[in-house]
């Protein structure tokens, strides 16, 4: 007769298969999304969400998912001059930026962001709002899987179209369609870093109505996108599947 396990062993392999399971699902959900357009992240569900609660007064909702191919170069490229200029050389995190800014947290500073574009997708797609470790954590795991399962130029495409350009605006062809009236194809390098500058806080930085900030900081990340070189920069990137595209 077989010797029947410990309830502490029979538990423990439960969590054991639970977690595997758990971390299989992660696994296949990511590489997953490599091929597969993405119409809705966890940001914007919860957008939604909290729109339903308030009566969904003066909140709109406006999201296209557009191909790598249907993109202005000049939008890729000023997102990165904008949000993570090491964007094509790193493994999802900009080492240096984040003990600079734990340095100046010690000091006493406001502990500002050091996220790359890779985790800033990790954290669209699959977390919610906040600076707990645990959802940190969370975070880096889904950076480490993106950065292993895409090519950086899918990375960039779904931040292009997830990112938050304005109060209800996601992705790129849903801002360029809004506020300037053409397609994401057909952004300037002007317009292109205009939407860029709002990236920071785009509730409360506006693309229709800029800022003096605003200003500054688009005529900061045009000078920014002509020192990586412009669209030659892109070349750096993988591109991705064909699938990718459809």
């Amino acid at each position: 007769m077989a010797r029947r396990r410990s309830l502490p062993a029979r538990l423990f392999r439960t969590l054991g298969i639970v977690a595997l399971g758990l971390v299989a699902a992660c696994v296949l959900v990511v590489l997953l999304l490599r091929w597969v357009p993405v119409p809705l992240t966890s940001f914007m569900l919860q957008d939604r969400i909290a729109a339903l609660r308030s009566g969904g007064k003066d909140h709109s909702f406006e999201h296209d998912w557009v191909a790598w191919e249907e993109i202005s170069p000049n939008a890729a490229v000023a997102v990165v001059a904008a949000e993570d200029q090491k964007f094509a050389y790193h493994l999802g995190f900009d080492v240096e930026s984040i003990d600079r800014a734990m340095k100046e947290a010690k000091r006493g500073r406001r502990l500002r962001g050091a996220s790359t574009i890779s985790q800033q997708v990790a954290k669209n797609l699959f977390l919610w709002p906040g600076q707990s470790w645990v959802r940190k954590g969370f975070e880096a795991w889904f950076t480490l899987l993106i950065e292993a399962l895409w090519p950086k130029q899918r990375i960039l495409e779904v931040y292009l179209n997830s990112a938050e350009f304005g109060r209800g605006v996601w992705g790129v062809e849903a801002a360029s369609l809004r506020f300037f009236g053409k397609p994401a194809r057909r952004l300037s390098r002007q317009e292109a870093a205009l939407l860029a500058a709002v990236l920071p806080n785009p509730k409360r930085f506006r693309v229709d109505a800029p800022s003096g900030y605003v200003r500054q900081r688009q005529a900061w990340i045009l000078g920014q996108m002509s020192a990586l070189g412009g669209s030659a920069y892109l070349d750096a990137l993988g591109a991705p599947e064909d699938s990718s595209r459809r």
